[in-house]
């Protein structure tokens, strides 16, 4: 997961440039190690079905397919609420995000609803699932190039300021 950590590195420095604190960054983290092939995040086992794949499999199970769909595709992404997000995560995974972010569930829930579609949106950008880890089919590796990295610490940017 060296990519992952790079890229977390560079938020990590573009929020200290800033001022804002860590509170975003640390759900950034653990949202991106989620996605990470094997959910290496802890996020409790969200990530555990298979990454980002396997958090798009749960949409479909929960009925939601087309919300995940739209943030992995190129057109418009849909919006979540935190009861469907919360749906599809389960609660106990919920429940053990914010324990370790030390935020209560309905906060994280609301930052989560924000977050979630704009980095997988950000982790998909032809419209495609990564095949493998996504620190190592270069799906990290597109956060870095011409705008990737940049568009993310924007979005970043901009939750912090909230």
């Amino acid at each position: 997961m060296g990519l992952l950590d790079s890229v977390i590195g560079a938020l990590g420095q573009v929020q200290g440039q800033g001022g804002a604190g860590g509170g975003q960054g640390n759900l950034l983290k653990l949202v991106l190690g989620m996605l990470a092939q094997g959910g290496q995040g802890g996020a409790g086992g969200a990530g555990g079905a298979g990454g980002l794949a396997g958090l798009v499999e749960k949409f479909q199970q929960g009925g939601l397919g087309e919300i995940a769909q739209s943030w992995v595709g190129t057109g418009q992404n849909l919006p979540i609420s935190a009861e469907q997000l919360s749906g599809v995560l389960g609660k106990d995974t919920i429940a053990g995000m914010a324990g370790q972010l030390g935020l209560n569930s309905g906060d994280l829930l609301g930052q989560l609803t924000q977050m979630l579609p704009q980095v997988v949106d950000k982790l998909t950008p032809q419209g495609q699932i990564p095949r493998g880890d996504i620190g190592a089919s270069g799906a990290l590796g597109a956060l870095s190039g011409a705008g990737g990295l940049g568009d993310l610490a924007g979005m970043l940017g901009g939750f912090l300021r909230r």
